[in-house]
């Protein structure tokens, strides 16, 4: 062997232990930030899925952690309580939460929904269409549902009173079971959710009659991203970086909604790929792409809509407090409008 080529050898080994040596210390100087959803890997999860899958978190110098949830709630909870840095939860749920903890310091930081995707499910065949159809009925829902803890919202919009309609209480897993088998006369959730639970019971869309609220004079803001006040004081960029990661992903969900769905298929190879596409579309058309995000953004809210929503929540969970809305929804960390904004 020549003195030329053992060079070139020697040259080639220690440049492939050096780039080993860089990338190993790239891994270990990204931010490690844990995250919780909601719920489990469904449809509406495919953008923070995307987001980690294309590398678009450690282009952002974040090595994110994804869970899966069990609720809203327990979601606050857990970034309250510092489990985790960041979380995806209903926003009316913070509200709640700040209410009973006075100085959390909790802060929504993307408004993903822009309204809840709370509604109404009934069958056709009940003749229930409208919500002064409901009075005297029984609907279902589990005790912590936000379409439930919302009612009195709905009921208020439309001139009924709360206390004429009755509530049984279940486990999410049977709530449409009870409506397909006509147990009970409507049952309350996320529309994108119910819709597709009854028809694998059966029952197909076009044959339920499905009440959004936004539909019936409802202003609340749905899901958004949150963050602990720790992660905001001590790793701002952090959060931004977190936000334009995810931000970068969600337009591609929107521009491409096959191509999105197959990342929940990636993480969790027993899901219904055709099943969470549908999921990931009604949400993004019925609670994403709504007329005042296309005005104003991606992520964003308007200050008197906030208001107008802070109200409904309040009064509908009876609640002691308005939370101040700038100190709840905090705008700085989301991207430039031009970056959020869709068509």
């Amino acid at each position: 062997m020549s003195n030329n080529v053992v060079r070139v050898g020697r040259r080639l080994f220690l440049a492939l232990a050096l780039g080993s040596l860089a990338g190993g210390a790239l891994a270990q100087d990204l931010t490690k930030l844990k995250f919780t959803l909601d719920w489990r890997f469904e449809g509406p999860s495919a953008p923070f899925l995307m987001a980690k899958a294309k590398g678009y978190f450690a282009a952002e110098g974040l090595d994110v952690t994804i869970d899966t949830g069990a609720g809203s709630a327990g979601a606050v909870t857990r970034v309250a309580t510092g489990a985790y840095e960041m979380g995806f939860a209903d926003f009316n749920a913070l509200v709640e939460y700040d209410a009973n903890n006075p100085g959390s310091r909790l802060q929504a930081v993307y408004m993903l929904y822009n309204y809840t995707p709370a509604s109404v499910v009934t069958l056709k065949k009940s003749g229930i269409a409208k919500p002064a159809d409901l009075v005297g009925k029984t609907l279902a829902a589990p005790v912590f549902d936000a379409g439930r803890k919302a009612f009195p919202a709905f009921a208020k919009s439309n001139k009924i009173d709360p206390a004429s309609v009755k509530w049984q209480s279940v486990d999410p897993a049977i709530r449409e079971t009870l409506l397909a088998r006509g147990e009970v006369d409507g049952i309350t959730g996320f529309s994108f959710t119910s819709v597709l639970n009854m028809e694998a019971r059966g029952v197909k869309e076009s044959d339920l009659n499905v009440m959004l609220f936004n539909d019936y004079g409802v202003e609340l803001y749905g899901n958004a991203i949150i963050a602990s006040p720790k992660l905001i004081a001590e790793k701002p960029k952090a959060v931004q970086g977190f936000l334009r990661a995810f931000n970068k992903a969600l337009k591609e969900a929107i521009a491409n909604p096959d191509d999105a769905a197959t990342y929940v298929k990636k993480q969790d190879a027993l899901v219904d790929q055709a099943l969470e596409t549908r999921r990931l579309k009604m949400a993004l058309n019925s609670v994403v792409l709504t007329p005042e995000t296309k005005a104003n953004g991606l992520g964003s809210v308007t200050d008197e809509r906030l208001q107008r929503s802070l109200a409904e929540t309040v009064a509908a969970y009876n609640l002691k407090s308005a939370p101040d809305g700038k100190a709840i929804f905090n705008p700085a960390f989301l991207p430039a409008k031009a970056d959020r904004t869709v068509k």
